[in-house]
């Protein structure tokens, strides 16, 4: 168990080591705001509610603002806030990194979070091979890479993106494919079913796969990331989606956020972003198994 000293340390060594990033790829640090008045529609995530608005789930759509405001690269490292969220990997309060670009997609922000990831490890424990839930994974081999379609057809014997089913997406995607990826070194599982990308461009010849990818490394899910969807139609019509979904199982229905839907009419540049969790890299920087042990002021649950 590591002091609360310690834990302080590795975190200013962390930020310290990711705004040094930043700023030699000429990112701006910016900060947005953190109570809101409408969070992000979307399907499965659920907003905690302050006063008369909530705190915010992600600073996404304030970061995409500021893409249509001219600023082509942007980045952020703050608290979010989810509710209902608590568990080895997760917590109602948590960091998250995030950075936008311009004139880029996926791709792009692929090659650079592995260049982030790999700078940081070096830095803050001086190795890319660490230790994490499943024995050591080395940052610098070669990025396990596959889709979803192929991963699911390899491990639970069906196509999502031919034929959708949520449910079933989900509770295979955390019973045999996540069991199922490498170990020695991060994988990337990409092309989503437009379904499980609600923010993300769809692929021009493949209506049905959207473009998005997921980071897994040592046993822990670390970020997502966007080719972002800039057609303000496109993304009305998919928020119009989420809240049918919200409504249809209880969920509060969040009013439409106007000023990021006007900030896409007024047009936003093809552009990716990548929104990476902070405390869970701090997990595999230290080798922890529970968020809490990266969290100097967060009681492990059986004690509160």
């Amino acid at each position: 168990m590591r002091s609360i000293a310690d834990i302080v340390g590795l975190r200013a060594a962390a930020m310290r080591a990711i705004r040094e990033f930043f700023v030699c790829r000429d990112y701006l640090e910016v900060v947005t705001p953190v109570w809101i008045r409408t969070p992000a529609l979307e399907s499965q995530i659920d907003a905690v509610v302050a006063g008369t608005g909530y705190l915010r789930t992600s600073p996404e759509f304030h970061m995409k603002r500021l893409l249509a405001s001219g600023i082509e690269r942007s980045w952020q490292l703050g608290p979010c806030f989810r509710a209902g969220e608590r568990g080895g990997h997760h917590l109602p309060e948590f960091w998250m990194l995030e950075w936008y670009r311009a004139h880029a997609d996926y791709e792009t922000v692929l090659q650079e979070t592995r260049d982030l990831l790999v700078r940081t490890a070096q830095t803050v424990v001086g190795s890319t091979c660490l230790t994490g839930l499943h024995g050591t994974v080395d940052l610098a081999l070669p990025w396990e890479r596959m889709t979803v379609a192929e991963a699911f057809q390899r491990y639970a014997g069906w196509n999502p993106v031919a034929d959708w089913d949520e449910d079933r997406f989900t509770l295979d995607l955390v019973h045999k494919i996540e069991p199922a990826l490498a170990r020695d070194r991060p994988t990337i599982l990409l092309d989503y079913p437009v379904a499980q990308a609600a923010l993300a461009r769809i692929r021009p010849t493949q209506p049905r796969i959207a473009e998005r990818w997921e980071l897994y490394a040592g046993g822990l899910e670390l970020a997502n990331a966007f080719s972002e969807l800039t057609d303000p139609v496109e993304q009305r019509c998919r928020f119009e989606s989420c809240a049918q979904a919200r409504a249809a199982r209880g969920a509060t229905v969040y009013d439409l956020d106007h000023a990021f839907l006007k900030a896409l009419e007024t047009g936003i540049p093809p552009s990716a972003g990548v929104a990476l969790g902070f405390d869970r890299l701090l997990m595999l920087l230290a080798g922890a198994d529970n968020i809490v042990d990266v969290s100097p002021f967060v009681e492990p649950v059986e004690s509160q």
